[in-house]
Order: structure tokens, then C-alpha cells, then sequence
């Protein structure tokens, strides 16, 4: 019975290729791009209210910023899918994953802090030069982090499948079983393959994705601080930031919903054992993949 409900990820997995066959994300990203518009059009009437001290426009201001961050992570970009992906292939409980994504979330805002005021007070760049500046190099960077992460986990995932196929060739030969007693390893046990993910793996996917400002932290950013504003415009970045995290824990929380429906329809069989770093491979080389598209 356990066992069916394995048809749970399945099914996700096959609505996931179907949203991609049916070009579904790119209608999202179209959507995405256009909500995007309209806050840029929007920002600059709600920046000359705050200015002027009208009632209730620091709120209107906040409110925005953190739409603008969730539909912000709809469209294009890799924070959801890496930690999505890393969430799957890695048993890592929901609430660090929900961290992670909060602290990624919070890098990229720090990350366009620094941009703008190194770029503006000690460079003097305009904003057009901090934006092809953080969609250039600074997306080249990211890739490569998380594409060496992504590396890593498939590189994990593909060792525990050796690992346990040694161990298992070793079984046949010696006619013994997971409880013989004989003191050999059988691979890893249910518990051993629900451990976490390394405090290293963690900070290198909150680097990779922290590494990349969102171009409209930059423009809030460059817009607040000429209008003599500026404590504003942190504050909106911050909120833009968790309107991202919040989108971003959404897909964590579907990933390891995944992964746990898998766990259970698996019971303490070995097929878990052979499910689970799978999964991982997959999830590392997806990530991999969409980092090396990144680049090229």
C-alpha cells in the first residue's frame, strides 16, 4: 500500500515535463516580466510620496517591494531550482531548507547594498553599469558556484550508488543479510540516508545564489539614495527579499514533499537505498546543467 503512494512524485514529475513541453514557464516568465514592469512604472510615483511624507505610502512602498520579489522569483533565475533540487536529492528537513532560502534570500539583498554603494560612492558608476555589472560577471560567478555544487551532489549520489552495489555483490558472495551480525556493512541504513546536508554544501548554495543582486534592488537602490531617501530603499530591498525567500520556500516545501512521499511508499525496504541518492545524482546534474546554461 506504502508503496503507491510512490505515484505522488511521479506525478509531479510528469506535470513538471508537461509545464515544460506546453511552454508554460516561458507564459509565466512573460507574466512575470510584465508584473515587473508595472512596479518599475509604479515606483517612482510612490518614491516622490514617500518623499513628500504622505500618510501610509512607506506601507504601499513595502507591500510592493515584496510582490515585486515573489513575482520577481517566478520568472527566470536558479535560487528556486537549486534549492528545490538540493532539497530533493539530500535529506534535508524543510525548516533548514526554509533557512537556507531566507539567508540566500537576505545575501542577494546584502549583495546589492555593497554593489551600489561601492559602484556609486567609490567607483561612480551609473545605474546601467552596476546592472550590466550584476548581470555579468556576477551571474557568471553564481553559475560556477552552484554548478561546483551541483557537481558535488551528483558526485555523492553516484558514489553511494557504488558503494552499495559493492555491497551488495559482497552480500551475494558471503550469504548473509542487513541483521547476519557479521559486522559488514550493508550500505547505509534508513537513518543514515535521512542526515542533513553538510554545513559546507549549505554555505555554497547560499553563496551561489547570494552572489547575484536583483536588478531591482539596484534601480530602488540608486533611485532612493538620489532622492535623499535611502533608509527607504533598504527597507524595500529587504522586503523584495522576502517575497523571494517566501516563493522560494514554496518550491523547498514541494521538493521535500517529493522526497518523503518517496521515503515512505519505500518503507525500510532497499529500494530507499537505491531511490535516494539517485535522486540525487539527478538533482545534481540538473543543477549543474542549468548553471553551465548560465554561462554559455
Amino acid at each position: 500500500m506504502r508503496r503507491a503512494i510512490l505515484i505522488v512524485p511521479l506525478v509531479l514529475f510528469a506535470a513538471l515535463l508537461w509545464w515544460l513541453a506546453a511552454g508554460m514557464d516561458l507564459q509565466l516568465a512573460r507574466w512575470a516580466a510584465g508584473w515587473q514592469r508595472d512596479f518599475q512604472n509604479q515606483l517612482a510615483g510612490i518614491l516622490r510620496s514617500l518623499r513628500a511624507h504622505e500618510t501610509g505610502a512607506s506601507g504601499v512602498l513595502l507591500t510592493l517591494c515584496f510582490g515585486y520579489g515573489f513575482f520577481h522569483a517566478l520568472g527566470p533565475g536558479h535560487g528556486k531550482v537549486i534549492i528545490g533540487g538540493y532539497g530533493l536529492g539530500r535529506n534535508v528537513p524543510l525548516l533548514r531548507l526554509s533557512l537556507i532560502s531566507v539567508l540566500a534570500a537576505l545575501g542577494q539583498a546584502t549583495t546589492a547594498i555593497l554593489l551600489v554603494w561601492l559602484g556609486m560612492l567609490t567607483l561612480g558608476l551609473t545605474r546601467t553599469q552596476l546592472t550590466t555589472l550584476a548581470e555579468g560577471h556576477l551571474i557568471s560567478a553564481s553559475a560556477v558556484a552552484t554548478g561546483l555544487v551541483g557537481l558535488w551532489l551528483a558526485f555523492r549520489g553516484a558514489a553511494k550508488l557504488l558503494r552499495q552495489r559493492q555491497a551488495a555483490t559482497h552480500s551475494d558472495h558471503h550469504h548473509h543479510d542487513d541483521h547476519c551480525g557479521c559486522g559488514h556493512s550493508h550500505g547505509p541504513t534508513p537513518e543514515q540516508l535521512r542526515q542533513s546536508g553538510s554545513l559546507r554544501e549549505m554555505l555554497a548554495l547560499i553563496l551561489g545564489i547570494a552572489i547575484r543582486p536583483c536588478s531591482g534592488a539596484i534601480l530602488l537602490l540608486v533611485l532612493t539614495w538620489h532622492m535623499g531617501i535611502l533608509t527607504a530603499g533598504l527597507l524595500g530591498v529587504i522586503a523584495m527579499s522576502m517575497g523571494t525567500a517566501t516563493l522560494t520556500i514554496v518550491v523547498a516545501g514541494l521538493s521535500v514533499f517529493a522526497r518523503e512521499t518517496t521515503v515512505l511508499s519505500a518503507g525500510q525496504a532497499g529500494y530507499s537505498r537505491q531511490v535516494l541518492p539517485l535522486f540525487e545524482v539527478l538533482a545534481g546534474l540538473g543543477i549543474a546543467a542549468l548553471s553551465l546554461g548560465m554561462i554559455a
